[in-house]
């Protein structure tokens, strides 16, 4: 079975630890669900910051949604002048038989401005969204 990239990003307004949990949740919700992705089927997961955020580990979210045996790292972003920034971004590693130009990456808040030709989603029910994160915290806990 291949192992696929998905690719997405959001942003903060604070470097608080609460705020970096609940946008990373939120993101790699949006990943997971608008991809049909499994805890079971991910490979591993990459969480990178820019270095203005460290209060905390962007990881801890996946872990609270479930993706407990997955391989994660966290990293910075290259400091580059005048890039984003608050910005976490996340590369996870999906084994599935889709094809690459199946896949949606999610770029959401100010993210938006990264990929501008990838953000296109279908609305979402923001409720729904913390509703089914709220059961992933229940389930995990």
């Amino acid at each position: 079975m291949p192992c696929r990239g998905v690719r997405g990003a959001t942003t903060l307004e604070n470097n608080v630890r609460e705020d970096i949990l609940q946008a990373t949740r939120q993101l790699l919700a949006l990943m997971m669900r608008q991809n049909g992705i499994e805890a079971a089927d991910v490979a591993s997961a990459i969480f990178t910051t820019t270095p203005d955020i460290n209060a905390e580990f962007p990881a801890l979210a996946a872990r609270q949604l479930g993706l407990i045996d997955v391989p994660l790292l966290c990293g910075h972003e290259i400091a580059v002048p005048g890039s984003l920034p608050k910005c976490i971004r996340i590369l996870l590693h999906w084994n599935t038989e889709k094809l690459q130009s199946e896949i949606h990456h999610i770029y959401i808040r100010e993210a938006t401005k990264l990929r501008p030709d990838l953000t296109q989603l279908p609305p979402v029910d923001l409720q729904d969204l913390e509703q089914w994160i709220a059961d992933q915290l229940k389930d995990n806990s």
